[in-house]
């Protein structure tokens, strides 16, 4: 028999449990994770039962205690996918399932929470160094590889200078694919190395969203098929941004590279 919560006891546990929930699906957790977390954080906090209804934009928490019902809603705007919010929210709930926490302890905890954001400057290196790594294993030279760094390097720096001002994000991956592109059509136009139509191939492979592509599909496998449609959707219009960017670039200068 779990302990009788008052009111104000059950309010703040809400609070919590739709917290949590709001977290984990701004940055990018599942939608199954979703669920299963903050159920589990408010049966570890002395709910009888919780239950949440997930949208693409925002979550509705019931919670039941003793008879007792509080429902409450919140929308979640997207902060960007970020794993370490994700696990250290998820170590929160473990820490409440084994007792170590209470409601206020857990509360504090959140509040420490704070996205891990690497530095720009590496990011755009290692962005750089990972297309034109594709670039070499498709057969490019060393000219290939370092006009590819180049361009990728750049279009991410582009897209973060972008995403910084809180641009629509299908905006930002389209002029991202076309800043990318002009740089990249560079060595089709001059015929610098030996397969210059890989650089323009390799430098846009940053734009493909593989993450919303998976969290989809295991949305849908695993029975949430509305949220899976929903981030489905946004990844193709993502797509279709990224395809519009790179086909105007290439009506620009008439370089049609791979195409």
């Amino acid at each position: 028999m779990t302990k009788r919560l008052t009111e104000p006891e059950q309010r703040a546990i809400s609070r919590l449990v739709i917290e949590v929930g709001q977290r984990l699906l701004q940055h990018g957790a599942e939608s199954k994770l979703v669920s299963d977390v903050s159920i589990r954080l408010g049966r570890a906090l002395g709910l009888d039962s919780v239950e949440l209804s997930l949208s693409a934009s925002s979550l509705v928490v019931t919670t039941l205690s003793h008879g007792h019902c509080i429902t409450t809603a919140r929308r979640s705007p997207d902060r960007g996918i970020n794993m370490k919010v994700v696990t250290d929210i998820q170590r929160t709930v473990i820490l409440a399932e084994k007792g170590f926490l209470d409601a206020l302890a857990v509360r504090k905890r959140l509040s420490r929470i704070k996205p891990f954001r690497y530095p720009p400057w590496l990011v755009v290196g290692m962005i750089g160094l990972s297309c034109a790594a594709f670039s070499r294993l498709a057969g490019g030279d060393a000219v290939v590889f370092a006009l590819t760094f180049v361009a990728s390097a750049t279009g991410m720096r582009v897209r973060q200078l972008i995403a910084h001002r809180h641009f629509n994000p299908f905006l930002t991956f389209a002029v991202t694919a076309m800043v990318t592109t002009l740089l990249s059509s560079t060595g089709t136009i001059m015929g610098w190395g030996n397969e210059p139509f890989l650089i323009m191939a390799s430098s846009v492979l940053m734009l493909v969203p593989g993450y919303p592509f998976i969290n989809a599909v295991s949305d849908m496998m695993k029975g949430f098929v509305d949220m899976g449609i929903a981030r489905w959707t946004m990844a193709s219009l993502l797509t279709l941004a990224t395809a519009l960017g790179i086909v105007g670039a290439m009506n620009l200068v008439d370089a049609w590279g791979w195409l």
